[in-house]
């Protein structure tokens, strides 16, 4: 890859801001079709992908600690590819599913009080993994691909000064992905 630090910039916060705005988008929109499956399926796709995603986090990560670079860029390529494949997961799942909510039982979309007070104390868990969880994913894809971008064109020092703070970042996200999942697909209608 060529370097071109202006161009990286302005594409990668150009394709940072579009993913962010369409997500943002999402919790407006619900496409009303009848399809002959689940559409809660994206939902555990997204789950799987980045539990996969974690474990090649982990992986690049021993590569690089044992200073096997080649692999540790094949690893890190895949997970940069499953995070297309997430995102394509993730908008098809809430543009078809829409939105729902911690302890709704019934699956009105409303929360009643008997509903807080059944699911009690780990509704504010959820609340707080959902809410660093959201937070951070929005945040760290441009770190991600700037630290991708650095790598790609040889600027290693400045890749691994990225990566100390992407990584852990990323690894967390990844992680809280498939327990967000796991907490609220009970819920799902």
């Amino acid at each position: 890859m060529v370097k071109n630090d202006k161009k990286a910039r302005t594409l990668i916060l150009l394709f940072s801001f579009v993913v962010f705005a369409i997500i943002v988008l999402l919790g407006r929109f619900k496409l009303n079709v009848q399809l002959p499956f689940n559409v809660h399926i994206f939902a555990q796709i997204n789950a799987f992908v980045n539990s996969l995603i974690a474990v090649l986090l982990v992986a690049a990560l021993i590569a690089v600690k044992k200073q096997q670079y080649s692999t540790h860029k094949v690893i890190m390529l895949f997970a940069l590819a499953l995070s297309v494949i997430f995102l394509v997961s993730y908008i098809a799942h809430h543009l078809l599913a829409g939105e729902a909510r911690f302890g709704d039982a019934n699956h009105d979309g409303q929360l009643s009080n008997d509903e807080i007070a059944a699911v009690g104390s780990i509704r504010y868990v959820y609340l707080v993994i959902l809410g660093t969880h959201i937070t951070l994913a929005a945040i760290i894809l441009p770190f991600i691909l700037f630290t991708a971008y650095r790598a790609l064109i040889g600027e290693y020092p400045q890749h691994k000064k990225l990566a100390r703070y992407t990584w852990p970042l990323w690894l967390y996200v990844a992680v809280t992905g498939p327990v967000v999942y796991f907490m609220i697909s009970p819920y799902y209608s």
